[in-house]
């Protein structure tokens, strides 16, 4: 099955500002970070690697202006590049109403060879980052008072198990339960939090690294016989971003055409 066609943006996020994190690559970051745009928020991007995230931001503000789009180096492993991160959205636009929280760091390795570091480095990435930068947005919104959204990037490898993943699956089901309890927390203060599960999304750059045995094993398993487009995945983020999802918090959205 082919991949259905690029669908246009309807100004849900008018408004709006937007954190979103590892937002400078050609994946599910980049992709919302364009969907958002596409929809009329005002965004913050961040990422770990300056050089790509500063010709993001330049590539984007090209397109949908410079008042739009500004970006602050981030590596999600590093409190104070968070804080500044955070800190920068505030200053330049007085509060933010969305968190997109996206950085996440895979890799293979039987669990017998894994190495304490291969383990503590995915979920440093992962579940910890995710844990940072969650703590504030939930700071900021409470202290801005109006609500807000916090959407958390996990994986259906969190409830499947995979050879291979033991780290990654455990720091995406991490992700699943950090979304949860940070839901019952926060909807004292009006500010939903939810998260996305995606099982297969790939793009240009990692189809390039990936064996297509493997890439064919995948995709087989999936309903469509397609992995999904980062912009697929990036259109649901949006809708748990929007109005429409206003009555949904603590709940991880499998975007998946997988059952079994």
């Amino acid at each position: 099955m082919s991949a259905p066609q690029y669908i246009p943006g309807h100004q849900l996020l008018t408004g709006r500002t937007a954190v979103i994190t590892a937002a400078a690559g050609a994946g599910i970051g980049g992709a919302t970070a364009r969907k958002f745009l596409e929809e009329g928020a005002r965004i913050v991007i961040g990422d770990a690697h300056a050089r790509r995230l500063k010709q993001t931001e330049q590539a984007l503000a090209e397109e949908f202006g410079a008042a739009n789009v500004t970006s602050v180096p981030c590596d999600v492993t590093d409190e104070t590049q968070v804080q500044a991160l955070f800190a920068h959205a505030e200053q330049a636009h007085g509060s933010l109403d969305i968190v997109v929280n996206n950085a996440g760091l895979g890799g293979t390795a039987e669990l017998t060879e894994m190495t304490d570091a291969q383990w503590s480095k995915v979920l440093d990435v992962t579940l910890n980052g995710t844990f940072r930068c969650t703590r504030a947005a939930l700071r900021s919104l409470r202290s801005a008072g109006r609500g807000g959204v916090v959407v958390n990037n996990a994986s259906v490898v969190g409830w499947r198990a995979q050879a291979g993943q033991a780290h990654y699956a455990a720091a995406k089901a991490g992700v699943m339960a950090l979304t949860r309890c940070a839901a019952v927390e926060a909807a004292a203060y009006g500010v939903r939090v939810n998260a996305v599960a995606p099982s297969l999304a790939m793009h240009p750059h990692l189809v390039k690294v990936t064996s297509a045995e493997l890439l064919d094993e995948l995709t087989r398993k999936e309903a469509f016989g397609r992995y999904a487009e980062p912009w697929e995945i990036a259109n649901v983020i949006v809708f748990l971003a929007s109005g429409y999802s206003s009555y949904m918090t603590g709940e991880v959205v499998s975007v998946s055409s997988r059952h079994a």
